[in-house]
This record gives C-alpha cells, structure tokens and sequence, in this order.
C-alpha cells in the first residue's frame, strides 16, 4: 500500500490534502503563502495535532521566503505570522511548539536569506522527526494489544493527522502489522465527521477489519463487553495528565472507567505542556455554529436554534489508564513521567 501523504513540500510551496474532500475525492492543494496556511488551519483543511504542527513550521518558512522589505523586519514579518498561526486553532499546542521553535532558531543578525534557509531546513526536519516518533510511539503502545483484542477509537489520528503512520491510528495500525488480529470499532465524530470521513478511510485502505457507530452508542458499545480497550490522540495534554482532545474524548473515557476498560491516549511529546499545571486551563476552541445547523449548506434546524460548538473537552487525568509517546509508555500518577518524557525527548 501506497503510504498516505497529506502534507507535502514541493518547488518552495507547501502542498496538502484537502481533508474537507475526503473520502470521495483526494485534492491536493498548492499554499505559497503563509496566510494561506491560516486559512487553511482554520477550515480545516489540515487537522490532527502533530500535522497541525509540521504546517505551522511550513507557515513559518513561507513567511520568511516571501518577506520584502516593504513589509519591514523579516522579524517583524515571523512575528506576525506566528501571532496568526497560534491563533488559528488555539486548543492544538503543537502549533505555538512548531512556532516557538521557528523563532528561536531566527537571530537578528541573520540575513534574510539565511533565514529562510534555517526555517526551511527546520521545518522539513520535524516532517521527518514525526515519522520516526509515531512509529517509536507504536511501537511502544502495541504492546498494550493483545492479540484478538477489539479495539475502539475516536476522531482521526492516523497519517491524515499527522507527517505519516499516525498516533493513535499509528499503534492500531503495528498491532495489525504484528499480526494480533484485531478489529477496530470507531465513532463518527460529529459534527466534522472525521471518524467517518478520514478514519475510515485510512483503516480502509490499511484493510484492517472495522466496524463505524454513531457517537452516542459507546455507551451500549462499551458496556456489551465488545471492547478490550480504548485509544485515542491527543491536542494537549497538562503537566497533571489531563487531557484535551476532540469533543466526545470525555464522555468515552468516563465510560470505559465506568466498564472496566483501559483507555490510553497516545500523542507525541510535544503535545505535552507542562506550563498548564490542569486542564482547567486550556483553551477551548468554540466554531462556527452551522457545522451543526447545517449539512453541505442545507440547514438541519430552526433559524432560531441556538448552538454551542466546543471542538474539544478535556478528559481528567484519573480516567486515563496510560498515557504513550515516543519515549515510552507513562503510567500514573503523571506529573513526573509527563516531564521526564519532555526531558528524554530533547536528549
């Protein structure tokens, strides 16, 4: 099988898969401008944590490609970029880490072509470097399938989401490759579909056996003993554990405590932040309403219906039974495994 790529950098121009498309048609888009990239972080055109990341890291480098001297400092320029970027999806901390990195790497004394060239050279580096993470990260995780296990997942968190493999996705998909014999149960992931969309296509195209249910039937799901175990991804996890992640994450790991069941999140290191003590501090992103009132421009309610939109919840600590990353597996009480990883990570 042909890996999935989703993200490309082609002739000085980012290049990415047009996500809101699939799975009926496969669109790459062309970005030679890093406000473009905003947009396209916005409507997500690109989504997942670590892909989020990577193409933040490419708007960074396009900002410092396309800079003139009419637009001031080329310092000022990666500021105003960043600024954008951070703010496009505020809840993704994989974003301002993408970022931060970029802008520590910019000294001024350095022309603007050298710049550039370090931006560049940095960003295709963390493409790279998130490969070999998610598939350390698998392998680390598989190890927590046995074999004939069924395994449930939420969202999509395979190569789509981030440079290739997946996190999530990634550990499902070597447990296959082991040879463990499992079948996958995923949601939908109202309202933006994804487990419908993208995760089905991938574990499609992957030929592992899998079964779609709506969002409000983990209950019964969970609770008929199908399920040996739950995995999901990750947007930001708190120096504590807890965990922010796609809306839905919450109520599925409530319920698999609630059934006795091992639910894990896998997300790289740099979804770590160990600036937030809780999760009572991340940022919630809140969209736009008619992702629910409406499908494909058809409304599905009342003019007069009001909406709240959170994309994310945060799932507390004490109902994670693990938490995987490239340097391992953490096991509770996480504050110090959570940071001993971020040290082991920049070894």
């Amino acid at each position: 099988m042909a890996e999935i790529q989703a993200i490309k950098w082609t002739n000085n121009r980012l290049i990415l898969l047009d996500q809101t498309k699939l799975p009926t048609q496969e669109i790459y888009i062309e970005i030679d401008h890093y406000s473009k990239v905003v947009n396209a972080i916005k409507e997500m055109r690109v989504r997942g944590a670590p892909a989020l990341g990577i193409t933040a890291a490419y708007g960074m480098a396009l900002a410092a490609l396309n800079w003139s001297p009419d637009q001031g400092t080329i310092n000022d320029v990666l500021t105003q970029a960043s600024l954008e970027l951070i703010e496009a999806r505020p809840t993704a901390v994989n974003i301002a880490w993408a970022v931060n990195r970029m802008k520590a790497l910019v000294n001024t004394s350095n022309s603007p072509i050298e710049v550039s060239s370090r931006l560049l050279n940095e960003a295709n580096r963390l493409f790279c470097k998130d490969i070999e993470t998610n598939k350390l990260m698998s392998g680390h995780g598989s190890t927590l399938i046995k074999k004939n296990s069924s395994v449930l997942t939420h969202c999509n968190t395979g190569a789509l989401a981030t440079a290739g493999y997946g996190t999530a996705l990634g550990v499902i998909r070597r447990a296959w490759e082991e040879e463990k014999n499992i079948h996958v149960f995923h949601t939908e992931t109202r309202p933006f579909m994804q487990g419908a969309r993208l995760t089905a296509w991938e574990l499609a195209k992957l030929q592992i056996p899998t079964t779609m249910i709506i969002d409000s039937a983990v209950g019964i799901l969970l609770r008929t003993g199908k399920v040996d175990c739950v995995i999901t991804g990750a947007d930001r996890i708190a120096a504590n554990g807890d965990t922010a992640n796609k809306i839905g994450t919450y109520i599925l790991a409530a319920l698999a405590a609630e059934n006795n069941i091992p639910f894990y999140i896998a997300a790289p290191t740099s979804t770590i932040d160990l600036t937030i003590p809780s999760g009572n501090s991340i940022p919630i992103e809140e969209r736009r309403s008619e992702e629910i009132t409406h499908l494909e421009n058809i409304p599905l309610t009342p003019k007069e219906t009001h909406v709240w939109n959170p994309s994310f919840d945060v799932t507390p600590h004490y109902h994670i039974s693990a938490i995987i990353t490239e340097t391992g597996v953490i096991w509770p009480p996480y504050n110090q495994g959570l940071a001993q990883a971020v040290i082991d990570s920049n070894e």
